[in-house]
């Protein structure tokens, strides 16, 4: 697997870039990505390469998330 190294203007871009690839996997396999992280994280899926993707994927939007509420709370 080839790594790629993805660049965004700012949080808020990369965590709609990432919702989309959420997205795209949610739809393609009919689960949320909460249920499938919660599913994979408790062993219950594969390694396959989609699903290692898109754990990592859905825990990179959970950090941005987190950073970005923070900031939100900071601002307040």
């Amino acid at each position: 697997m080839r790594k790629q190294t993805l660049q965004y203007d700012s949080p808020v871009d990369a965590l709609i870039a990432i919702s989309k690839r959420l997205s795209r996997y949610e739809t393609r396999y009919g689960l949320e990505s909460e249920e499938f992280f919660n599913r994979y994280s408790g062993g219950q899926m594969t390694d396959e390469t989609n699903f290692v993707e898109w754990a990592n994927d859905y825990q990179h939007y959970l950090a941005i998330r987190r950073e970005l509420e923070q900031r939100l709370r900071d601002a307040a």
